[in-house]
């Protein structure tokens, strides 16, 4: 990422995070986002599922910190299609001047084109258009298909986790403990995830029956609009 900045766009970048809150007071940004831990704040703040701020620790140490940018990188940014080099990533950790601001200004246009996009894919089915205009019937019906053909996608892709034996043991070693904590989390993470998927499925079968209630009403009106037309005619 060796994009640089125009005068307005370093401008716009720290008025933007002047606004954002933060844990930890700012005082030099090139040391103060070295970490990734204050970049990860900035994504929950807009993105409150997408980050598990407590996996990110605040540390001067360089492994650390790495460490941090890479579970940035695999977990956070490619939700947001958005990839940090590791020779960046170096540079970052080592508080390279000029370094983090141009990835704080990309990561405030993916965020923005995120925010968009959820804005955008919210269901339009329900809301102030029921009030001036009802669905006609092959709107609800095209409606439920596309519900369906998204949870059968869903279904196809769904992860698979085989729970594991837990293994207990007297004596272990410091390396081999943190070892089996770090595959325990992964796990839990891995857990997570499908629960995010489960709500999501969740939230679109409420979605289909609030479409067949609708259709439901739609077709009950057909009966009493029909003995009007024949009163009309009478």
């Amino acid at each position: 990422m060796t994009h640089s900045l125009s005068n307005e766009e370093e401008r716009n970048t720290l008025e933007w995070i002047d606004k954002l809150p933060f844990s930890r007071p700012k005082k030099h940004i090139n040391r103060d986002f070295s970490d990734g831990v204050m970049v990860a704040e900035i994504v929950k703040y807009y993105f409150p599922k997408m980050v598990d701020i407590h996996n990110y620790i605040t540390s001067c140490k360089k492994q650390q910190k790495l460490s941090n940018w890479s579970l940035l990188n695999k977990r956070v940014f490619s939700k947001l299609d958005f990839y940090i080099a590791e020779e960046t990533m170096e540079k970052i950790v080592s508080s390279t001047p000029g370094m983090i601001l141009p990835v704080l200004f990309f990561l405030k246009d993916k965020l923005d084109k995120k925010l968009l996009q959820t804005t955008n894919s919210r269901p339009h089915y329900f809301g102030s258009r029921s009030e001036e205009k009802p669905f006609s019937d092959v709107e609800i019906q095209q409606a439920e298909a596309r519900i369906a053909a998204q949870l059968a996608e869903m279904k196809s892709t769904e992860a698979t986790v085989n729970p594991q034996p837990v293994t207990f043991f007297t004596e272990m070693n410091l390396s081999a403990t943190r070892q089996v904590m770090l595959e325990k989390e992964l796990q839990v993470q891995e857990l997570q995830e499908i629960v995010k998927i489960l709500q999501l499925k969740v939230s679109k079968l409420e979605e289909l029956v609030q479409l067949k209630d609708k259709r439901i009403e739609h077709l009950t009106c057909f009966p009493e609009t029909y003995m009007t037309k024949l009163q009309v005619l009478d």
